[in-house]
Formats: C-alpha cells, sequence, structure tokens
C-alpha cells in the first residue's frame, strides 16, 4: 500500500534528472551567466564539452538554455544577447535567444 509520502516514478525521475551530470552543469552554467556574462558561461561550456566528452549530447540543449537566459538577464534585448553569441555547440545559443524573441 502506497502512502501519502511515498513518491511517484515520475516524481523520482524528475529528482534524478535534477542531479544528473548535465543538469548539474546546465545549472551551473546559468548561475555564471547571471553573476557574470554570457560569454563567461559559454567558454566554461565549451570547456566542459572538451573535458568530459559524455557531455556533448547535452551541449545544444545547455547552450539553448543559456540564449534565453541571456535575453531574461538583459530584459528582453535579443540584440545584446546575441552580440555574446560564439560557436560552442553550432549555433544553440543563437537559437536559443532567438527562441525568446
Amino acid at each position: 500500500m502506497l502512502t501519502a509520502s511515498a513518491k511517484s516514478a515520475k516524481e523520482v525521475a524528475a529528482e534524478k534528472a535534477a542531479t544528473s551530470p548535465q543538469e548539474a552543469l546546465r545549472q551551473r552554467l546559468l548561475a555564471e551567466l547571471q553573476e557574470k556574462d554570457p560569454g563567461v558561461a559559454l567558454t566554461d561550456l565549451q570547456v566542459a564539452m572538451a573535458q568530459h566528452p559524455s557531455l556533448t549530447k547535452y551541449c545544444a540543449s545547455i547552450a539553448r538554455s543559456l540564449g534565453r537566459a541571456a535575453v531574461a538577464k538583459y530584459d528582453g534585448a535579443s540584440r545584446r544577447a546575441q552580440a555574446w553569441s560564439r560557436p560552442v555547440c553550432d549555433t544553440a545559443f543563437a537559437t536559443g535567444v532567438a527562441s525568446v524573441g
């Protein structure tokens, strides 16, 4: 019998995803983007991909998240956010910026 405190499979899966290496990297880079600037976060993303090749399949997703966060940081100024774009994970950062605007 399940109790009210028992977690559903969906809740357990969400918790695992939140603590996965790619999510930890995403959260660290998003925080860095807010504290510093998108350029620093993108450089660190590039370094992380070189150091941990197993995370490269998540690179585009993380870069898109950074693009959306950059637009939010600059109060919707897509052009200002786009100025930080660089060829990390192809054009994923630019795609993230464009998806907001």
